[in-house]
This record gives C-alpha cells, sequence and structure tokens, in this order.
C-alpha cells in the first residue's frame, strides 16, 4: 500500500492497535522484531514513520523509560517528542524532544487548547520530568527574559549584550532564550567601537 500510494508518512495512532491483540508490548523480544520490521520498511520506502503512544503513569522515573511497552520503541526511534499536560495550566501542553539522533535538540514549546481553537504560545522552558511528574515548572523562562528587558528599557537606551547576558545568567535565563525575547521585543544590536550594545527601546505595543 505505502509502494502503490508512494506515501512520504505512515502514522501509527496508537501503537497498540496496530500490534494487534497477539503481541506483547511488554515483552522486548516481540517489541523489536516489529520494529525491525518497521524500521525495514522505511528504509525501502524512504517513508516517514510516526509511532504514537501513551506513557505510562510510574513515578520517578527517567522521561525515556516511560513508554507505554518495551524499551524497543524508545530505541529504534531517531527522534522522540513528548506532548503533555503542564501541571497547574489546565489548558496548557507541553512539546519537548526527549530523543533526537538527526540533529540538535529543540527548544521545549507549548500550545494552548482554548474555546476557540488551538494557539500555539512558543518557547517554554519546562522538562520532560517535570511534566511527567505533575510538576509545577518554574516562571516561563521567555516571559522572565521578556520582563527583565523591557525593565531595562524603563531604565537605559542602549547597553552592553554581555552585560545584559550576564543579568539573563544570574536569573536563570539561557542566551538562547534571551535572543528570542530581544527578537520579539524588537531590539536591536549595534556595534560600538569593537563593542556590542543592545538598543532598549520600548516598542509602543509593549506600553498598553
Amino acid at each position: 500500500m505505502i509502494m502503490k500510494q508512494q506515501a512520504k508518512l505512515l502514522i501509527l495512532d496508537p501503537i497498540q492497535a496496530y500490534l494487534g491483540g497477539g503481541t506483547d508490548m511488554n515483552r522486548a523480544n516481540e517489541a523489536r522484531d516489529m520494529t525491525k520490521k518497521l524500521g525495514a520498511l522505511a528504509e525501502k520506502t524512504g517513508c516517514a514513520i510516526v509511532l504514537i503512544g501513551h506513557m505510562n503513569k510510574g513515578g520517578g522515573a527517567k522521561a525515556a523509560y516511560r513508554g507505554m511497552g518495551s524499551i524497543d520503541f524508545f530505541a529504534v526511534a531517531r527522534s522522540v517528542i513528548l506532548v503533555g499536560r503542564i501541571e497547574g495550566q489546565e489548558q496548557m501542553r507541553a512539546v519537548i524532544q526527549i530523543k533526537n539522533n538527526l540533529a540538535a535538540f529543540g527548544h521545549g514549546k507549548a500550545f494552548a487548547l482554548e474555546e476557540d481553537g488551538f494557539c500555539w504560545l512558543g518557547d517554554y522552558d519546562i522538562t520532560a520530568d517535570e511534566v511527567l511528574g505533575g510538576i509545577v515548572p518554574k516562571a516561563n523562562k521567555m516571559e522572565q527574559a521578556k520582563q527583565l528587558l523591557k525593565d531595562l528599557c524603563a531604565d537605559k537606551t542602549m547597553m552592553q549584550s554581555s552585560e545584559i547576558m550576564e543579568l539573563a545568567l544570574g536569573e536563570g535565563i539561557s542566551k538562547r532564550t534571551l535572543e528570542s525575547a530581544k527578537k520579539e521585543l524588537g531590539i536591536k544590536a549595534k556595534r560600538v567601537n569593537n563593542t556590542w550594545y543592545w538598543e532598549l527601546k520600548q516598542n509602543d505595543s509593549d506600553e498598553s
């Protein structure tokens, strides 16, 4: 069917339904046999295969070992993404990459399921173990970074980028998150005598 339709993507949702009643997901040998077949199918056809499963509720385990059934499902995958509820935020869900053999790890993301539909929220600082353990995450680092820059905007018009980085790191904000906040707020970088500065000008849209 895949070759006939020249399919480029196959989604098995949930993986338990694909296995059927005769396969025990908790038996490594049975799971390994199935994952080998799927791997061979993907290699032969060039079709990407996405397996969707449910995480178990065991406490204290690392995210990689919380999959439903054998660890072979995790081992065979080139990329594993966790989607889960954010504790204390009933409408929000986190999207976190917990394995990636193809490229650098992506930053955690979040989205909300609101009355009027799906709302993408972008970067969100939360770990897979916080999601699985029902732990309330620390303050959203992106919002924290934006607030830091807004506070600096109130006092200064320009500041060395290295000084801003130091302030951010002291608040537990990564360079990547700070750069994203800078971009969202429309702050520009300026080079003066071989030293980089950030022009801290408050956007009109943020003054309301």
